[in-house]
């Protein structure tokens, strides 16, 4: 979460999921071992204004900076075969088309252009060059020439 947003308890939000509703009044999210419930919240800058009961000042959503929220998967999420997942591909090796391993994902960074994977030796690739994932959880990647040479 971001900073505090007014007087009256507001915090701004990235949302990284593609469904809006975990932000919907009554959605329940969690902050750690917090669990927090969404009283209101509405699109604003490219983020989210949200205000979670119990948070009712701007000191208490101070509190709140920086904190990651997470929430239950979504039973009815649809066909989502062809997304990744941030909690699905870290920890995941990497590998080229030709089969080459390029290491383990570690991260993934927000970028405005495309997320970055960030990989064990800090290479980091624009999620734009995923083009599969093994069976076995091994993302796949086609690079341009030299995106991950450090001499380049």
């Amino acid at each position: 979460m971001g900073r505090a947003h007014g007087l009256r308890g507001e915090v701004a939000v990235t949302l990284l999921s593609t469904r809006e509703d975990r932000l919907a009044t009554g959605a329940r999210v969690h902050a750690g071992d917090r669990e927090l419930v969404v009283e209101e919240s509405r699109p604003h800058a490219g983020r989210w204004l949200v205000r979670f009961a119990g948070v009712v000042d701007r000191t208490a959503a101070e509190a709140l900076r920086g904190a990651v929220l997470t929430a239950e998967p979504v039973a009815d999420a649809g066909d989502d075969s062809e997304q990744l997942w941030v909690h699905d591909v870290v920890g995941a090796g990497v590998r080229d088309t030709e089969g080459r391993a390029l290491g383990r994902i570690t991260a993934v960074e927000a970028n405005p252009a495309h997320d970055l994977l960030v990989l064990d030796d800090g290479g980091l690739i624009p999620a734009v060059f995923v083009i599969d994932r093994d069976p076995d959880g091994t993302v796949v990647v086609d690079l341009p020439p030299g995106l991950l040479d450090v001499n380049s």
